[in-house]
């Protein structure tokens, strides 16, 4: 059997990070003495696998390792080269696109342009929006887990949203619609900095499928962003979706099935309240989400996708 390979990466999302060290390799991440974003390392409280091992930034240019997997502009354009060698920087290289673009949403190039990199995107969606130029991709899509003990009972008859730092993102991530929906209806927000909206305050990665369990129906405001970890989860436990008709949300919530869908945020609205009113349906669309769910993101399927990807590029 061959050995594992030895990836360099950065602690960029939490959860992904996590779903990624589910891949049979290890995985360098680098800290630095304050922690700073990228930096971070084995943070949070995730349940970090042995194979996620910290190199401190001083270490980086004596350590070896097989591949450098980019998660951010940042990394790519600062990090690398402040901290590796030449000849590192040589390595196989794949750069992994969590977003959309955020300037055009058409007409943006992408930072990389290096036929030599692999550039992974986590959406279709997000693959078709960028202009990747001259450089090679891909599609990986998410692969997610949640205890299979865990389902939707529809106990609270309330709505939850979950985005991080809403109130600082306002339009994009769908500010506005959350409150147009809570104006008349009753939801909760979780998520890093919710309590600024109103929300609940973050809830420890691990706690989310139970306590999302409990509601009777996930809304998803967002107008422009890649396909939500936390959604995709919330599918999974068995809570219908309510959401924007946008972005690659729109090919995973089957409309009218495992959830509602609209560009109008007032139909959002009523589809809120319907779902609310009447457990039984909201039940039934929870069902149908959490088959398309576990059908479509898999966390086996999502490893033997990236086994490919770094087996190919180290190749």
């Amino acid at each position: 059997m061959a050995r594992p390979l030895r990836i360099l990466t950065w602690h960029v999302h939490g959860n992904y990070m996590y779903y990624l060290s589910q891949v049979p390799h290890v995985f360098l991440l680098p800290v630095d003495a304050a922690r700073s974003p990228g930096y971070s390392g084995r943070a949070g409280a995730l349940p970090w696998g042995d194979n996620v091992v910290e190199v401190p930034v001083d270490a980086l240019a004596t350590t070896q390792f097989d591949c450098i997997l980019f998660q951010d502009a940042a990394a790519w354009n600062e990090g690398q080269h402040r901290y590796l060698t030449e000849a590192q920087r040589r390595l196989p290289r794949i750069y992994l696109e969590h977003d959309p673009p955020q300037q055009h949403p058409t007409d943006t190039r992408h930072p990389v342009d290096d036929p030599q990199v692999l550039l992974v995107h986590v959406t279709a969606f997000n693959a078709l929006m960028w202009d990747s130029g001259r450089t090679p991709t891909c599609v990986i899509e998410h692969g997610v887990m949640v205890p299979d003990e865990v389902r939707c009972t529809g106990e609270l008859p309330r709505a939850i949203a979950v985005v991080n730092n809403l109130a600082r993102r306002g339009r994009r991530l769908g500010l506005d619609v959350f409150q147009q929906v809570r104006a008349s209806l009753q939801i909760d927000l979780v998520g890093m900095g919710s309590e600024q909206c109103g929300g609940l305050g973050e809830i420890a990665n691990p706690e989310l499928p139970h306590f999302l369990a409990r509601y009777r129906l996930y809304l998803h405001p967002v107008r422009w962003t890649s396909l939500g970890l936390s959604a995709i989860e919330a599918m999974m436990v068995g809570l219908p979706v309510v959401g924007l008709a946008t972005t690659e949300l729109v090919t995973v919530v089957r409309d009218g099935r495992s959830g509602c869908l609209a560009t109008d945020p007032q139909k959002l609205v009523d589809a809120t309240r319907r779902l609310l009113a009447d457990p039984a349906e909201a039940a039934a669309m929870g069902a149908c989400a959490r088959h398309d769910a576990r059908e479509r993101f898999a966390i086996g399927r999502f490893v033997a996708d990236w086994q490919r990807v770094f087996a190919d590029v180290v190749r």
